[in-house]
């Protein structure tokens, strides 16, 4: 028996992003060559490896016994190839994202990047777009991924990604005729700049209750019907349905996910590391449902 390291980073994929046409995004392939590779891989186990449940795929007993071989043989053969692809590239960069950007796989983007130019050196940290808004403008930082509506957009920004925000509640909870309930990402939130106002201008009563500084929490709490958010659609599902107070409301701006520089030309570090974020983000967010 062959196992092919190629069909092992194609199950990896399917499994981790939740199906054929996630991991055909991530891996730039087309949903036929990503189900041939897998069919393959099943021919060569003589068992098969997925089972289809409902709408997700979830491993076999095989499955889940050669997934911690599947994932060491696929970092083996990654790092092996980045010693001999190696760079001469060097430098420092400062890298800075907001909490939309899932933290496992921005990981692996700074661990690749980091074999395949082994003398760079990445400094990462997470905060609010707020503050990466200023830190990259004041040069703080080299690189910050953050989000803005359209009106903030730069010539130089790239855009991975667009997303629409609606308000959001639990399907058990309203909250008509009472003031508001209202949850946010904190003080710093980049959502309540313009929130406050869509609220303020449809008459809408609106009281602060918890303020939490990731997605998950803030969506945890909606879920348990303490009040309303604003959050990607992304996150609608389950318990989570859009929020229409009485009378209707202006529609949210929709969010751009931005990585931007320090003006000025970029150095190669900077570069090479922007590139890399770009081809790897450009597909859009990972999100699986809490619920």
């Amino acid at each position: 028996m062959q196992l092919d390291v190629e069909s092992l980073r194609v199950l990896l994929a399917v499994l981790d992003h939740g199906g054929m046409t996630r991991a055909a995004e991530r891996l730039h392939m087309g949903q036929s060559a990503v189900s041939r590779k897998v069919q393959r891989l099943e021919e060569r186990a003589g068992q098969p490896l997925l089972i289809r449940d409902g709408h997700t795929l979830r491993p076999t007993r095989a499955g889940r016994a050669l997934l911690p071989d599947a994932r060491a043989m696929v970092e083996l053969h990654d790092q092996a190839a980045a010693r001999l692809s190696s760079s001469d590239l060097a430098g420092e960069v400062s890298l800075s994202s907001n909490g939309e950007i899932d933290m496992e796989q921005i990981a692996a983007i700074l661990g690749a990047f980091r074999r395949r130019h082994p003398a760079t050196e990445v400094q990462f940290s997470v905060d609010h777009t707020g503050a990466l808004t200023e830190w990259v403008a004041a040069g703080e930082i080299d690189v910050a991924i953050f989000q803005v509506i359209e009106d903030s957009l730069r010539p130089t920004d790239i855009t991975l990604w667009k997303e629409d925000l609606v308000f959001v509640s639990s399907a058990a909870d309203r909250f008509a005729d009472q003031v508001v309930p209202f949850l946010d990402f904190g003080s710093h939130c980049y959502y309540n700049e313009f929130t406050h106002g869509i609220l303020e201008r449809a008459g809408v009563e609106f009281q602060t209750v918890f303020s939490a500084p990731t997605s998950a929490d803030v969506r945890a709490a909606v879920e348990a019907g303490i009040g309303v958010a604003v959050m990607s659609a992304r996150y609608l599902g389950g318990d989570v349905v859009e929020w229409e107070p009485p009378g209707g409301i202006e529609p949210l701006p929709q969010i751009h996910q931005i990585i931007r520089t320090v003006p000025g030309d970029r150095p190669e570090a900077v570069a090479a590391l922007v590139e890399t974020i770009t081809n790897e983000l450009s597909c859009g967010p990972t999100y699986v449902d809490a619920a």
